[in-house]
């Protein structure tokens, strides 16, 4: 049994990342990994940190690559999919934590998906928050309203001009809110987003989407996960097809559940509890 250590921070690649690691640090208390998405950051797992704590169970929430101020590295490569996985691995790692389960929410699913599919010596479980297996978005593009759906992936590639349209006048805090993010939330989400080259890095994540494959290269997906999955999706969620969300379940090989939630896509933040249990469910089975 690795024993575990408490993180404040760790670094890997020359690059310094913040974590918030809370609950018990016994030997034998479960230690779970939740990973953030866009524009988000570690705070959007404060209340489900604070929930699990109190149930004995450790919270690693990191600010991810972009996120936290000292790992903003230059150039769409550096936020290639196999790096991000490499920092997850790196920070349980750091933690001493062995096996964890995984909870990701919108890109931090799917660096979660990857972690699962790619490391799955690593997740005990994975609970995926508001988002579809990658490979089950690629293949239903074409048949579904999916490219529709995400058409600001496409938008974001484009150099230096989503910076100007969402840092303009309040557009990335009335984007988050129009979505169904509280407002006090969203706006605090939008400042630190605007500051220090945040933006940019976080953007760099759609950027490096040509560059998602496990060894960087082009159109190899993620592949099959055969650890036990819990998919949350909210009903009034905008990103996703109902053809993504049902074929998710064609690209995992484990116990999987599907939950759909009476909510939009900030599961984390509006849906604590569903996530919470979620998490002790898996927990219990191990």
């Amino acid at each position: 049994m690795c024993q575990p250590r408490r993180v404040e921070s760790f670094t890997r690649a020359g690059l310094h990342f913040d974590v918030t690691d809370v609950g018990p640090d016994l030997p034998d208390a479960p230690a779970v990994l939740c990973l953030h998405g866009f524009p988000q950051d570690r705070s959007a797992y404060d209340a489900v940190a604070h929930r699990l704590a109190g149930r004995g169970v450790r919270v690693l929430a990191p600010d991810q690559r972009g996120y936290s101020p000292g790992a903003r590295p230059p150039g769409r490569r550096a936020y290639a999919l196999p790096e991000l996985v490499a920092d997850a691995v790196a920070l349980l790692d750091a933690a001493g934590a062995r096996r964890a389960p995984v909870v990701g929410h919108d890109w931090g699913g799917v660096v979660a998906w990857a972690l699962a599919a790619w490391h799955p010596d690593r997740v005990a479980s994975l609970t995926a928050l508001s988002q579809a297996h990658p490979d089950a978005m690629t293949g239903s593009l074409l048949r579904s309203s999916q490219a529709l759906r995400s058409w600001h992936i496409a938008a974001f590639q484009v150099p230096g001009l989503p910076e100007q349209v969402l840092t303009r006048a309040g557009a990335l805090e009335r984007l988050l809110v129009h979505t169904g993010l509280p407002i006090d939330l969203a706006r605090g989400y939008a400042e630190r987003a605007a500051t220090g080259g945040r933006l940019t890095a976080a953007l760099g994540w759609y950027r490096a989407v040509p560059f998602a494959g496990r060894a960087g290269g082009r159109g190899r997906g993620v592949g099959r996960v055969a650890v036990p999955v819990t998919y949350l999706h909210g009903w009034r969620d905008p990103f996703y097809s109902p053809a993504t969300v049902l074929a998710t379940a064609d690209h995992v090989d484990g116990p999987f559940q599907r939950r759909t939630l009476d909510t939009g896509h900030w599961v984390p933040e509006l849906e604590p509890d569903a996530v919470v249990t979620a998490v002790l469910e898996h927990l219990s089975r191990t």
